[in-house]
């Protein structure tokens, strides 16, 4: 159990009192929710058929009639998921911006079917009323042919001597033999119910699935454009990194090194006739050589820091926790190194994260717990601050995202207002050189 409550199912749906509820109560149960389902699907489609053929208030309301479309579809998603295992892809775009000055039935039709999603979407909202209400209603009307035969084997004779003639499918109702036949199959009526009702649940979501997922074709070009946008992304962020460490290296070492040779320059004029402030330039100097090394090490460090390189990602993520205002406890189960490329984006954004809690959440604790799990290295970190972060609307958690899009990472923001904070990354990679890892917590 996930913990979320679905219609027609309380929270612990497959237990009452301690005691396993049968498969088939359970998919009787997600039958009758999918029926209402389908019935919030009729509403949908009417909305949606409404606003297409309304004349007057132009393209503007038929984009709120998808946009719900599109939540009722996500959730016969989640349901597919959760009760069946059927993955649906969910759609990684947004609905397609509206065309200006854009207007009438046609334009509006257009706006549906240009694109591929929201076609489905809108052929499956108009269909699910009828195919999908159809699969799920079919245990539910086996459990309603039950109570019917049974109910005919104590007053089928009576009712069908008022209303002249009574059947029970094939069964005339003419006697007690009849009326006790049609009670007897309607006790058959519900294991058979039961039988069908989880299949019917799965059928459904197959079902769900055939209307609602994309073709092959569809996910390929999803996917080379994410590839082109990410390659963008990490294009882009390299050429600010090179133009940052040129900017570096301009404004500090290399100054300083400009400073130096011009001072060595004067105390080589200077030798023969004035000794003592030659003494003042080679002083100078030194303290420049100084400065300018501190620099390069600095800037060396900022690329890539000598404790990721020597010492990998879990003493790299340990020493950043050491160097944070914020009292930070580390917890790590890594069973081995991921690649160079991808420790060095989870150093970042781990870095970037715990800049950001120092700043801006006011925390006085924060937690880190980086972990491997089935081909993913999963990063999460917790602070006790006032919650309120948005990726949306920070430029640190937008430039994270962007980091981790280039490894296909991807990275989770839950911050209620007053807290806590829960930032998860996820980087799908491989390990090697297994080394032994802990726990620690650093003050």
């Amino acid at each position: 159990m996930d913990g979320t409550t679905q219609p027609g199912e309380s929270p612990s749906s497959d237990e009452v009192k301690g005691f396993s509820v049968p498969a088939g109560f359970v998919g009787l149960r997600r039958a009758l929710a999918l029926c209402w389902m389908s019935l919030a699907a009729l509403g949908r489609s009417l909305a949606v058929s409404g606003a297409i053929t309304l004349v007057g208030p132009g393209l503007g309301m038929v984009p709120r009639a998808m946009a719900g479309v599109r939540g009722l579809s996500n959730r016969q998603r989640a349901l597919a998921a959760r009760w069946s295992g059927v993955q649906i892809p969910i759609p990684a775009r947004p609905q397609p911006p509206v065309p200006a000055g854009a207007s009438g039935v046609v334009a509006r039709y257009r706006w549906i079917m240009n694109d591929p999603q929201l076609r489905r979407e809108f052929v499956w909202v108009l269909s699910d009323p009828v195919a999908g209400a159809f699969l799920a209603f079919f245990p539910i009307a086996l459990v309603l042919g039950s109570a019917w035969g049974i109910f005919l084997a104590f007053f089928g004779v009576s009712l069908s001597e008022e209303w002249d003639g009574l059947w029970y499918y094939f069964i005339p109702i003419g006697g007690s033999a009849t009326a006790v036949l049609a009670g007897i199959l309607g006790v058959l009526h519900l294991p058979l119910a039961l039988w069908v009702a989880p299949r019917a649940v799965r059928k459904h979501a197959l079902y769900t699935h055939a209307m609602l997922a994309p073709s092959e074709n569809e996910m390929m070009a999803g996917r080379i454009e994410h590839l082109a946008t990410t390659r963008s992304d990490a294009a882009d962020t390299q050429m600010a990194e090179i133009r940052r460490i040129e900017r570096d290296l301009h404004d500090g070492a290399q100054a300083r090194l400009v400073a130096m040779g011009m001072n060595l320059d004067a105390a080589e004029r200077l030798l023969e006739t004035n000794p003592e402030a030659v003494r003042a330039l080679l002083i100078e100097a030194r303290q420049s050589s100084a400065k300018a090394l501190q620099e390069l090490r600095n800037l060396v460090r900022g690329i890539h820091p000598p404790v990721l390189a020597d010492r990998g990602l879990v003493d790299a993520v340990r020493s950043l926790a050491m160097v944070c205002p914020v009292p930070t406890e580390v917890t790590v189960d890594l069973p081995g190194r991921p690649e160079m490329p991808i420790e060095s984006a989870a150093y970042f954004a781990i870095s970037e994260i715990l800049t950001n809690v120092a700043k801006h959440s006011n925390a006085d604790r924060a937690w880190i717990d980086v972990r491997y799990d089935h081909g993913m290295l999963r990063v999460t970190i917790t602070d006790t601050g006032h919650g309120g972060a948005d990726a949306a609307r920070g430029t640190g958690l937008r430039g994270v995202e962007r980091r981790l899009a280039t490894f296909d990472g991807v990275l989770a923001v839950n911050s209620p207002v007053n807290g806590p904070t829960m930032v998860t990354m996820e980087l799908p990679c491989e390990l090697s050189s297994p080394k032994t890892t802990s726990s620690l917590g650093t003050d």
